[in-house]
């Protein structure tokens, strides 16, 4: 069978199979040019690191070296397949400019040093401040893409042992409104449902999930099941003509911000229709009559109004909801980093609770993540909240976490809630944080307004260390910078979104003088001499398998409970899903099954917050909910955008992703196929749109907000009208510089335009409510936008060539990178 090029067909072959069948194996690989697998010297197993989706894959090694990659046919997530970025990207790790020494700033001059040099700048830093002003003036921003052991190593340091409350990381801006949306609902953290639900349902909702390029192996588990007898219909909610959109039964394209006005409409047609089980209601839920109340004044017509979109569109949706016999619902970006994102978030929850559709095959939700260690962090406390999903408001919950690393109660920060990213920037923008400690991200590039993160980074009062593995635009503005160890280099376990924990074991060696992050973070434990109450070392542990077995007794008797699992058993088949204890010896594929939830008050994560002003309830107020251990079905005010589009800039900015990159592409960018297939920034209009400023494909743009302008070439696609969409992943590492736009006119980062605002109750920021405009600044000249021609990029104009890559660009660029 011949070869199929993965970049012009990233989903691969259909394998299709019906409701309740297994899904069928198909493994895919990639080799360096010329290797077949008789050349490789042995396979070390992994999981995918460039997306939430957990993909399981073996390592290929020969003399030394990463050869290539192939999945695991025996992984419950997988069954051998591969997204594009899993087959190619390894090639970064082997990229010529990798950090492989540390780095230290002089005389204005990032210089390279060695590890005591750096080390020494880092801790003299870090002791000087806390003796100075206490552990208020330091802050560590982290990633997405760490192993549990970092994590949870990283949070025992930060919180126990440094005692500062101002940790986050980059999942802040991707996954912190998964998490709020399930505690609001059911007490805790932690996916109710399993990628296993696909095979079962028989309506797939997917609301701001543009899973074909986010995690397109998930994507072909539907298309599979799409491809075979009894298909389930689907649902989507996009602005944009996503594939999910073209294979959609409903496509509802709701105007920017109106989510929670959309929700409340479907919402109002379920509860109209009776389409709900009272006795689940009755049983499991507290809450609905608040509910059914508040969705009264959203009838079909008048959600559809604000909405702007077909009436019979949102009551046919309305209705493949509310008659499903095994419904799954997906969320992510497109509402997560919306206006309203934890009530819109919620909504979906309560359809779910209408609908007692929990805890069975095919009957889940999937609050998704979007990077593939976001549910590692928020389980380790690397978020900001406590280890093992403990209450930072609950005194008992602080008692026990102190047990369990033997320090006083009150050395662990829980005067107030955790300091999220965007305050943390703003306390380091006004002086108050003056030691920021950055892992693994780029907020440079990653995080809204740029011209003013760079400001702040770059802030003379400010010691800033960056901790990664190629010098990003963020490590450019370093103080020091510390050169990581990546995937393939280092051993720990990573959780996905439906809670399957991976082991990944090192493969290879790092380059030069390289360190794994766990490595380092036990090394600033060491120099900062931290301790517990008997005076014995604070971190107690000196390799991945020991952290490992550290966090198994913080999360004893807590949701996400590991104590079952051990390095043995995650070595050589499948991945398992917490939790994993004495009850569950083989892991738990879905929650809630018993009716039962995490929403005690003595148990639970949190206790909510106000959906409209994110105002925190107490635990007097969460009490009178009387939840039990009872689902809390919370209604939502719809409230309009704070940046709504006007005469100056009539059009509403969104900002998202492309199959072919990951984040900033420090890795994608610098694999030959990946840069390829998606090699500039592009911006996207409707037809409608570009017809009526007179714009056509190919044409240069300038796409200007309120807070900059970026120049991008347009691809006309079949969107929604009202609307501008640039991906988020180009910044200027690659370009002369390095470190920002050269000019006013040269800005290519899409969060030139993004305005500081957050969600009030997830604190995540909001990227897809921007007022803008746009200008023709040269035509194109018949030559097209460099969009991809796959999936939401899709031309509506003939003529433009085809995306294609896979082996073809290897060889053209010479072999593997």
């Amino acid at each position: 069978m011949p070869r199929v090029d993965r970049i012009a067909e990233p989903w691969g072959t259909r394998t299709p199979y019906g409701p309740g069948e297994p899904w069928p194996v198909r493994v895919d690989s990639f080799l360096e040019a010329g290797l077949g697998e008789q050349d490789v010297e042995r396979w070390v197993q992994s999981a995918s690191i460039l997306h939430s989706n957990g993909d399981a894959m073996d390592i290929a090694v020969r003399a030394g070296r990463i050869v290539g990659v192939r999945g695991r046919a025996a992984d419950r997530v997988n069954r051998g397949r591969l997204d594009p970025k899993d087959l190619y990207a390894w090639q970064s790790g082997r990229a010529p400019d990798r950090l492989t020494r540390p780095l230290v700033r002089e005389n204005g001059r990032l210089v390279e040093s060695d590890w005591e040099t750096a080390m020494d700048r880092v801790t003299g830093n870090l002791r000087r401040l806390l003796a100075d002003q206490g552990p208020s003036a330091v802050g560590f921003y982290t990633t997405g893409q760490l192993f549990l052991e970092e994590y949870y190593t990283l949070a025992l340091l930060a919180h126990g042992g440094i005692g500062t409350n101002h940790v986050d990381g980059n999942t802040r801006l991707c996954t912190a409104t998964a998490a709020a949306a399930l505690k609001e609902s059911f007490g805790c953290d932690g996916q109710p449902g399993s990628y296993a639900d696909v095979d079962h349902a028989d309506v797939i909702a997917l609301y701001g999930h543009n899973v074909a390029e986010t995690q397109s192996v998930l994507w072909s588990r539907v298309l599979d099941r799409l491809a075979g007898p009894n298909p389930p219909a689907l649902v989507c909610v996009d602005p944009r003509e996503t594939e999910v959109a073209r294979a959609a039964a409903v496509h509802l394209a709701p105007r920017p911000g109106t989510n929670v006005a959309l929700m409340n409409g479907l919402l109002h047609e379920i509860i109209a229709n009776g389409w709900i089980d009272e006795g689940y209601l009755r049983s499991h839920t507290v809450g609905f009559e608040e509910l059914r109340e508040r969705v009264a004044a959203w009838p079909p017509e008048e959600a559809a109004r604000v909405c702007d979109v077909p009436v019979a569109d949102l009551r046919e949706a309305a209705r493949l909801l509310g008659t499903a016999e095994r419904l799954l619902s997906t969320v992510l970006q497109g509402f997560y980093q919306a206006h309203q994102a934890t009530a819109a978030a919620v909504q979906v929850n309560n359809v779910h609770l209408l609908r007692g559709m929990l805890g069975r095959p095919g009957c889940g939700v999937l609050q998704m993540n979007g990077q593939p260690t976001a549910q590692n962090t928020r389980e380790c406390g690397a978020d900001g909240d406590l280890p093992g999903f403990r209450n930072w408001a609950n005194e008992a919950h602080v008692r026990d976490l102190a047990r369990v690393w033997n320090i006083d109660p009150m050395d662990i920060p829980h005067y107030s809630p955790p300091t999220h990213a965007m305050q943390m920037f703003r306390y380091a923008e006004e002086g108050s944080i003056r030691f920021l400690y950055v892992i693994g991200t780029n907020p440079a590039v990653s995080l809204p307004e740029l011209r003013r993160v760079r400001s702040i980074l770059a802030r003379e009062g400010l010691f800033l260390v960056v901790q990664d593995i190629f010098l990003s635009e963020t490590a450019r503005l370093a103080d020091v910078v510390l050169p990581a160890a990546t995937w393939g280099e280092k051993t720990g376990t990573f959780t996905n979104a439906d809670r399957t924990v991976h082991l990944s074991d090192q493969a290879v060696d790092p380059p030069g003088e390289a360190r794994s992050d766990l490595d380092i973070f036990l090394d600033l434990a060491r120099r900062l001499d931290l301790r517990d109450k008997d005076g014995a070392p604070l971190v107690k542990w000196s390799d991945p398998e020991g952290a490992f077995e550290g966090w198994k007794e913080c999360s004893r008797g807590r949701p996400c409970d590991y104590t079952g699992l051990t390095y043995a058993m995650l070595r050589g088949g499948s991945g398992v899903q917490w939790p994993c204890d004495e009850a569950h010896p083989v892991g738990t594929e879905r929650l809630y099954a018993d009716g039962r939830f995490f929403s005690a008050p003595d148990y639970c994560e949190g206790y909510g917050r106000d959906l409209v002003t994110g105002a925190p309830l107490s635990d007097t107020e969460y009490k009178a909910l009387n939840p039990g251990a009872k689902a809390i079905i919370k209604a939502a005010e719809y409230v309009p955008p704070h940046e709504p589009p006007g005469e100056e800039f009539p059009l509403c900015l969104i900002t998202g992703r492309t199959l072919y990159h990951f984040h900033t592409r420090t890795k994608t960018g610098r694999t030959p196929q990946l840069r390829q297939a998606a090699p500039q920034v592009w911006a996207e209009l409707s037809p409608g749109e570009a017809a009526r400023a007179g714009l056509a494909e190919g044409d240069l743009l300038e796409v200007a907000t309120p807070r900059g302008t970026v120049r991008a070439r347009l691809r006309v696609t079949a969107m929604r009208d009202g609307v501008v969409f640039l991906p988020f992943h180009y910044g200027y590492w690659d370009e002369p510089g390095g470190s920002g736009p050269r000019d006013a006119e040269s800005g290519r980062a899409a969060n030139e335009l993004t305005v500081t605002d957050w969600d009030p109750v997830s604190k995540q920021p909001l990227f897809k409510t921007a007022a803008a405009r746009v200008r023709l600044v040269e035509p194109g000249g018949g030559e097209p936008s460099p969009a991809p021609t796959t999936a939401a990029s899709r031309p509506v104009a003939p003529g433009v060539p085809a995306t294609a890559g896979g082996e073809a660009a290897l060889a053209r660029e010479g072999g593997a990178a």
